[in-house]
Order: C-alpha cells, then sequence, then structure tokens
C-alpha cells in the first residue's frame, strides 16, 4: 500500500511523559528500572497500560500466557491487524527504554490517530508480551516463543524463578492469566520500534536504523576438567590446569569473531572456577560461549570451527573438554515489503537513516517466523542499555514513533 506523505505528527512529548510515568514503577536510584517479569511491579506495570489503551479505544484481549493485546478496529474488521509493540519486563538493573518505548509508541499511535479521527481500513492492534527479558523466568522472549510456537505453552507456564514460584501461578497472582488460545491471532504484519542497544546509529549521526533482520545466535555450555593440586610444591609439566586449558578456548571463541567481521560477535558470558582457592590448581572451570553472525553459512562455520577447536585443544592438553549445545536462534531476515515501508516512511518524514542488523534478541524476532515483520531502531546514549544510565533523546523516541506511524499506515491503508 501507498506511504502517506500527511500523516499526522506524533505528540512526542505526550509519549515521553507516559514513558517517565511507567518508570515510576519499579524505579532504581540511578535512575532505571527494576521489573522482574510477572512480580508484582510487572503487574502495576500492565495495569496501568491496559488503563491507557482502554482509555484510548482499545478493546483488550489477555492470552494464556499472559500477552496482551490492544485493538482498535478498522473499517474492515474482516482484515488481518497491523500489529505493534514490545515488552514492559525489565532486567534487575535495567533502563526506561528498553522494550518499553516500543510499547509506548505504539499506544502513542493510536492516540495519535484517535486526535485526528483517522480510520483505518485494516485493524490495529498493540501488543505486550510476557517476559521478554528472560531474568526471572527461561526461555527467554517467552510470550512471543510460545505465540510462534517455539516452545509448548506447558513449558512456559511451568518455568520457574530461583525461588520456586511458577510462571503459571505467577501469571494468577498478577491478574493476568488469560483464557485467550495463544497463537491464534492472526497478524497481517508486525512492526517494533526499539533503542538500538549498541553504538552504531549514535556513532553515524543517524536518526533511523532501518533494521533488515537479526544476527543468528549459538550458545553453548563448555566445561574443562583436569586436577586440582597444590600450587606450590607442583610443577609446571606435571599440573592438569583446567583454567590454563579454558583460556586457550577462550581465546578461540574472541578469534573467531575477529576473523568474521563486521558482523561476527563471540562473547564469554560467565566463567566459574572449581574450588576457587588462591593455592589450588583449577581442577574444573566451566564457562558460557555466544556466537552471533547474520549470514546463516557463516555462522555454521563458526560453529564447525568452534568445535574443531574444543577437539584440538582436548587432543593437545589431555583434559577432558565437554560442550553442551544450549541454545540456537537462525539469523533472520525481516519481509523486505515492510523493510522497504520503514525505509520509505523515514524519507517521507525527512530523517537521516541508515540499514543495520539488530544483534539482540527481540519478540520480532520470533514473531517473524509467522508473520510479516520489521523493526525500527533509535539510537541510545553511548549504546548503553541492559543498564541503569540507559537513555535516548526525547526527539529521536518521537522521530521513531514518527516513522512507526507512517510504516504502520502504509500496511494498514487509510479510508478516503
Amino acid at each position: 500500500m501507498q506511504q502517506y506523505s500527511n500523516t499526522p505528527a506524533v505528540n512526542g512529548q505526550r509519549m515521553w511523559q507516559s514513558l517517565m510515568d511507567l518508570a515510576q514503577i519499579g524505579a532504581t536510584e540511578k535512575g532505571g528500572n527494576c521489573r522482574l517479569a510477572l512480580t508484582e511491579l510487572d503487574g502495576k506495570g500492565r495495569d496501568l497500560l491496559v488503563s491507557w489503551m482502554e482509555q484510548a479505544g482499545l478493546k483488550i484481549s489477555v492470552d494464556q500466557i499472559g500477552n496482551i493485546f490492544g485493538r482498535r478496529e478498522g473499517r474492515n474488521s474482516t482484515l488481518p491487524p497491523i500489529v505493534t509493540g514490545s515488552h514492559i519486563d525489565t532486567q534487575p538493573t535495567g533502563g526506561k527504554f528498553d522494550g518499553c518505548y516500543g510499547v509506548l509508541a505504539g499506544l502513542e499511535v493510536m492516540r495519535i490517530l484517535n486526535d485526528n479521527d483517522v480510520v483505518t481500513e485494516a485493524p490495529l492492534e498493540l501488543a505486550i508480551w510476557t517476559n521478554e527479558e528472560g531474568s526471572r523466568f527461561v526461555p527467554v522472549m517467552m510470550g512471543s516463543g510460545v505465540f510462534a510456537g517455539k516452545f509448548p505453552l506447558e513449558t512456559a507456564l511451568n518455568a520457574r524463578d530461583q525461588q520456586g514460584k511458577s510462571v503459571r501461578d505467577e501469571l494468577r497472582a498478577i491478574g493476568y492469566a488469560g483464557q485467550a488460545p495463544v497463537g491464534e491471532r492472526p497478524i497481517g504484519a508486525y512492526f517494533e520500534a526499539h533503542i538500538e542497544q549498541g553504538p552504531i546509529l549514535e556513532k553515524e549521526q543517524t536518526v533511523i536504523g532501518v533494521v533488515t533482520g537479526s544476527l543468528g545466535v549459538r550458545w553453548y555450555d563448555v566445561t574443562v576438567k583436569g586436577m586440582e593440586m597444590h600450587a606450590g610444591p607442583t610443577p609446571m609439566a606435571v599440573r592438569q590446569d583446567a583454567l590454563f586449558v579454558a583460556t586457550h578456548l577462550m581465546q578461540q571463541v574472541i578469534h573467531l569473531a575477529n576473523a568474521n567481521q563486521p558482523h561476527g560477535r563471540g562473547t564469554v558470558g560467565v566463567v566459574q572456577v572449581h574450588p576457587g582457592s588462591r593455592n589450588v590448581i583449577p581442577g574444573e572451570v566451566s564457562f558460557t560461549v555466544d556466537l552471533r553472525h547474520q549470514d546463516v553459512a557463516v555462522l555454521s562455520d563458526m560453529d564447525a570451527r568452534w568445535r574443531e577447536a574444543c577437539v584440538t585443544v582436548q587432543k593437545e592438553f589431555g583434559l577432558t573438554v565437554t560442550l553442551k549445545d544450549v541454545q540456537y536462534f537462525p539469523p533472520t531476515p525481516f519481509e523486505t515489503r515492510l523493510v522497504n515501508q520503514v525505509r520509505a516512511s523515514a524519507a517521507v518524514a525527512g530523517f537521516t537513516h541508515m540499514d543495520i542488523v539488530t544483534g539482540a534478541g527481540h519478540d520480532a524476532v520470533y514473531i517473524a517466523a509467522v508473520a510479516p515483520t520489521a523493526m525500527i531502531f533509535v539510537p541510545c546514549k553511548d549504546g548503553v542499555s541492559h543498564n541503569e544510565i540507559e537513555d535516548a533523546q526525547p526527539e529521536h523516541l518521537a522521530a521513531g514513533c514518527q516513522v512507526l506511524l507512517g510504516a504502520m499506515l502504509a500496511s494498514a491503508g487509510v479510508t478516503a
């Protein structure tokens, strides 16, 4: 459908104020947010959003995993809705914008269309997905993952936090154990606005990131077993130092990423050393590995080379190396038609823009498996996210919302 040059201007100040009001729920001393999924604070945040959605005239529905949908009817209710959304749960030391911006940008789209009496051909919907962050319950991106059929509803409902509390019980506790079946809602197109969570847009002095797709991700758990012995009497030549061997593998992770630039990523995020004593040679080291790339063939090659490195190190040093596959997200290209609508919307609005890939997981990555999908990025200060000091400029957030509005109207159509 065509791009509309007479798209109404969003109310950036109203959206900003709503973001700041939501940020009061679970506010932290450093200016961020701690609003973990399905806690009492998450329930209060949901209640506030639902009240705003109802004030905007949206019809509310909640499914069995707690995903919230607010529907604005179009002229032709038989058409699949054009959907936007994100999440409002945070990391333990999270910021005010990660996820929340996408939800509030979607709400502002609904509000501004109401203000201007705009009737769309297709219905519009705003989605709030459950437990995107995965900081309290795993798997991550839970609500959108169940919606897209990536894992069963019962698996998600039975997941437990460190205190043994289940998703099922916590949904009931906060009043969001919905009755609607999960994943049976049609989606004509899905758009998600988000802060970049990286430094590229700010470095390039560009306002809008036109997200063409996501990096693929492979996660592994690695354990190297040697033997703990006294650090003083044991000569170097006879040691079975698990940490020494593990560091060789950790360096291979970085070498693999550097060899596959610009989109290669390699991270060792967690390291556990046993027994963890100053004067004992480490007998066992466990660590996590995260490999990423946007090209499925390159990521497959990185995977093969990583496995080869584990075998080589085991043979060279004679210690046992155990490699466990944890999770795989394939590279996900977004729908070309929707990406073009985002690009055109940015151009019509007069914002600088560039193509970009997302290195982080988002609900959009799962939804792309079941519906045409695109994302819109705006800069965040110094590329910092998952941190209480996360920040973004109000004018950039408004620009992203304006682009979101234009892209959604291009998909939904406007009645004469």
